[in-house]
């Protein structure tokens, strides 16, 4: 009965070994994704810890490569939830720090565009495409249909056919 392996021995290992690569690898994308191989740690240290449990209640139904198969996986997955957690608080405090000075930028922009009677002071700005707001007053100005001289036409003819 000594060949018979435990439960966790391929599972925390490989759990372990992935939990490293991608934390390792997840330090590319500032630390973005190292919540993923956090909790592959942290589902292998508990599946090791449940292993090692079963075999110390036991050990003679167990081989002994089998248990030393899970310690070692027990140790990487502790090496990875140190690592990766390490990486997952520095995200958090990078991401932290760049918020603060995003919204302090804002509030200063806020501020430094109201004015006293708190309404926003906006400036006209003028794309390339558009008019200009003097070409935009003078085109209004100039219409083409002359409105008042038609009525004044019609009722000019009206005044005529009734007399």
């Amino acid at each position: 009965m000594n060949n018979s392996k435990l439960a966790a021995d391929p599972l925390a290992l490989v759990l372990g070994i992935l939990s490293l690569v991608l934390g390792i690898a997840g330090c590319c994308c500032y630390g973005i994704t190292a919540i993923i191989p956090l909790v592959l740690a942290i589902v292998g240290l508990i599946s090791a810890n449940r292993s090692l449990k079963e075999y110390r209640q036991n050990p003679e139904a167990f081989s002994q490569q089998s248990a030393s198969n899970v310690n070692t996986a027990k140790i990487l997955n502790i090496i990875g939830i140190v690592i990766n957690g390490f990486v997952v608080l520095i995200s958090i405090g990078i991401i932290a720090f760049y918020g603060t000075m995003l919204s302090s930028e804002i509030f200063d922009e806020i501020r430094n565009n109201t004015s006293s009677d708190g309404y926003y002071d906006y400036e006209f700005e003028i794309d390339s495409t558009e008019t200009s707001e003097e070409e935009y007053y003078l085109e209004e100005e100039q219409d083409s249909v002359n409105i008042d001289a038609l009525i004044e036409d019609k009722s000019v003819e009206i005044e005529q056919e009734i007399n």
